[in-house]
Order: C-alpha cells, then sequence, then structure tokens
C-alpha cells in the first residue's frame, strides 16, 4: 500500500493504455466531448473504461457536484453534473480523479462518462 492506496495485483489488475481511435460522447445529438488523446482503463472483470482529457470535454456543459467517491485503487473521485440545455441536467454524470494513486497517474486531468447517461462511441 502507498498513499493508503491499494496497489493493482493480480487478483485485481489495472491497465491503462491509449484508446483505439477517437472518443466522442454525446447526449441526445450535443457531442459534450470528443478526443484523439483518451485513454482506456481496463481493471478487473470490468467493462473498459475510456478517459477523456477535461481539456476535450465542452466545458459549458460541466457543473461541478459535491459528489465524491473513493476507489482503493485508483484514489478520490469528484463528479460533475452535464447540463446540455432546454433544462436536461444528467447529475454525477462523470467522475474525474484529481489526484489518482502513483500507479494510475496517467488519469489525472481525464474523466470518465457512466455510458447509462450519455454515448461514448470509439471511432477509428
Amino acid at each position: 500500500m502507498a498513499q493508503n492506496g491499494t496497489v493493482p495485483g493480480p487478483d485485481h489488475p489495472i491497465d491503462i493504455e491509449p484508446a483505439r481511435g477517437r472518443v466522442v460522447v454525446r447526449v441526445g445529438a450535443r457531442v459534450v466531448a470528443r478526443s484523439s488523446a483518451a485513454l482506456t482503463l481496463r481493471e478487473a472483470s470490468y467493462p473498459e473504461v475510456q478517459y477523456v482529457p477535461l481539456a476535450d470535454v465542452d466545458p459549458a456543459v460541466l457543473r461541478p457536484s459535491p459528489t465524491t467517491t473513493h476507489c482503493p485503487y485508483k484514489g478520490n473521485a469528484t463528479y460533475y453534473t452535464l447540463e446540455v440545455g432546454d433544462g436536461v441536467q444528467l447529475p454525477d454524470a462523470l467522475w474525474t480523479y484529481e489526484e489518482p494513486y502513483p500507479w494510475v497517474a496517467e488519469i489525472t486531468d481525464h474523466a470518465a462518462f457512466y455510458p447509462d447517461r450519455a454515448e461514448i462511441v470509439l471511432e477509428p
């Protein structure tokens, strides 16, 4: 353990690599993120997650949320609500690790979206 976190190991592996293609995130017809610099995170038996640089997320749709969670493998996550217009708000639709543990430092300044709140497409 380092920095109060659990180091990934054979029973809980974490792999991070550049996404194979461009990641586009939509809410309805609105594109809220587009990136050719996204990262794919694979963790244990969970579905893979695309982490998009925050710089590639439309800042006009982001609203800070008071929600936080803790992952023993990645650190403390902070959340954002997406406000996409016409009164549509998607609470806690994306999260980010501002200071992740050293073994997942690549996801610093990146955000991941819940697939049930936004459409996440990996384009070639």
